[in-house]
């Protein structure tokens, strides 16, 4: 499916879905609980769905309606070997890796498109080391391989060099077990946000979690537990409304945003203001207006799925070069994010170089239209029809349906504060 952006002003107040990765880690959590959790306001798309059918097949069992979602532990272990399909989403790998390791029996998991490449070694290794054995069927990736536990609570070291998913499951597993453990961090992080976001939920509902940024102490459950959490808006979702309004000179207000619960790709406010946009908070209110007025010089390592976007944005900039950097793990996303963008910003007009792992970008006098129908990666598909409102006539766009992976409603809410969009199949 093809959209046809045309260039305009983005204008308007809104409340984008729920955070997919807090939508995850509820999940999860609520699968290691011994009482029903209710999800209120969870995002509903392709990757949260693929995590819901990943507790159920563990046991758990998952009731859906429009704005709550609630999860009933399973009673009783498995009594058979199951196999778990993750599609194509990293995050439900990865957090149901931790929680198949509490099970005795067996579980094979499997994946499509990229996601066997994606690096696992660092959380097989330490799950490993607490007693699950893995058996990998392929040598050159990571998928399929099979599972079985139950790991045992101890003392684990783990890497998050190439992503920090694999420190947030183990941190969720080992919290599911009775006696205390230690989680230390080794080398160096990326997108440390995400690891605050797993503590943050599992602190809320009931876990003891002492420790950050390197070590982490985990004692089980030190209270009752509550029986509802309600997911804080998607400040991933909110990016592309934000950028939106940036580089098309217009205003756009985003609402739901808690400041209590950190989300990574909130960083992009801080490189807005820095080229040139107002942002205003308001309770749990932001609001940016541009116009854009310079380039940035952005370390994407915490907020590395920002990369497209901030390249959009910087081909719209003017008053020189912007430089992205901190992201060569970009690659083993859901396409090889780096290239894609590059492809993309080059077909806006920008020239674009990359050296010693940075990324510098020269926008072009006048942003030109693009024909891109072959977009499979969804975020590079929503950075794109941002980056239309700024050129200079109408662009085309697809696979339009690759946004379902994450922000299923991202067209009807563009829509909303743009007088702009057209599809056609």
């Amino acid at each position: 499916m093809i959209r046809i952006v045309r260039p305009a002003r983005a204008r308007g107040t809104i409340r984008p879905p729920g955070s997919k990765s807090y939508t995850h880690r509820a999940l999860v959590i609520a699968a290691i609980g011994r009482t029903v959790l209710r999800i209120r306001n969870p995002l509903d798309s392709d990757d949260t769905r693929t995590t819901a059918h990943g507790i159920r097949r563990l046991g758990a069992s998952v009731t859906r309606t429009a704005d709550t979602w609630t999860v009933r532990p399973a009673a009783r272990p498995l009594d058979r070997r199951t196999t778990i399909r993750c599609g194509e989403s990293g995050t439900s790998l990865r957090l149901l890796t931790g929680l198949a390791s509490l099970q005795e029996r067996p579980v094979r998991f499997v994946g499509e498109g990229r996601l066997p490449l994606r690096p696992m070694e660092s959380l097989f290794r330490a799950l490993e080391g607490l007693g699950a054995r893995i058996r990998r069927e392929r040598p050159d990736r990571s998928l399929p391989f099979t599972i079985r536990g139950p790991i045992q609570s101890g003392i684990a070291r783990i890497s998050a060099e190439d992503s920090s998913q694999p420190v947030s499951s183990l941190l969720i597993a080992l919290s599911a077990l009775d006696r205390p453990s230690t989680v230390t961090i080794v080398g160096s992080v990326v997108s440390a946000p995400y690891i605050g976001a797993t503590t943050a939920f599992l602190k809320e509902l009931g876990y003891g979690v002492i420790g950050s940024e390197r070590c982490y102490r985990l004692r089980g459950r030190v209270r009752a537990a509550p029986r509802s959490i309600d997911i804080p808006t998607d400040a991933s979702s909110a990016a592309y409304l934000w950028a939106a309004a940036a580089i098309s000179g217009g205003s756009v207000a985003v609402e739901g945003l808690e400041a209590r619960y950190p989300q990574a790709d909130l960083e992009l406010l801080r490189a807005l203001r820095r080229m040139g946009a107002s942002v205003a908070r308001r309770d749990s209110t932001i609001r940016v207006s541009g116009p854009l007025r310079r380039g940035v010089r952005a370390d994407l390592t915490d907020s590395p799925d920002l990369f497209p976007l901030l390249g959009v944005l910087a081909t719209a900039a003017p008053g020189g070069p912007s430089t992205l950097e901190g992201t060569p793990h970009l690659r083993h996303k859901e396409s090889d994010r780096r290239k894609e963008t590059i492809d993309l910003v080059r077909a806006f007009g920008a020239r674009a170089r990359s050296a010693n792992g940075q990324l510098v970008i020269s926008p072009p006098g006048e942003m030109s239209p693009i024909s891109r129908q072959d977009a499979t990666d969804h975020r590079l598909v929503m950075s794109a029809a941002v980056g239309a409102l700024a050129a200079a006539a109408p662009s085309r766009i697809g696979d339009a349906r690759a946004v379902a992976k994450s922000y299923p409603r991202f067209w009807s809410d563009l829509a909303r504060v743009l007088p702009l969009t057209r599809g056609s199949s």
